[in-house]
């Protein structure tokens, strides 16, 4: 496995710690729960599903995988901002795992353009 897999599987897996830890943070109000368990199935699948994509058996498969990671990133994203923009959580408090979404989703975007084209 190329270094830049392992540190991509790594960084997902940190990321996941990360959503866990905010969920685990969060309000016991009903809406900051019901977007929180949304927020902790998507933010713990993108490295999940980058998993499988690494052990994928062809590169139809691999590519398959790494779009799911990129759709659970993206909707990942989207959590973190209603979680913001309801007043749930601070946006500063969001900021770097935020940030940290859209690195991840442009990662992917890349990953899967270059595998299409190998």
């Amino acid at each position: 496995m190329q270094k830049a897999e392992m540190d991509l599987a790594l960084r997902t897996k940190n990321f996941a710690r990360r959503i866990i830890r905010l969920y685990a943070a969060l309000p016991k109000q009903t809406v900051a729960q019901v977007l929180g368990k949304q927020l902790l199935r998507a933010g713990t699948s993108v490295g999940a599903n980058y998993r499988e994509a690494r052990r994928g058996r062809s590169k139809a498969e691999f590519i398959s995988k790494v779009g799911g990671s990129l759709k659970e990133a993206d909707e990942t994203a989207y959590w973190l901002e209603l979680l913001a923009e309801e007043n749930i959580l601070a946006a500063s408090r969001l900021g770097s795992l935020l940030k940290e979404t859209n690195e991840l989703i442009s990662i992917l975007v890349t990953a899967s353009r270059r595998a299409r084209n190998e």
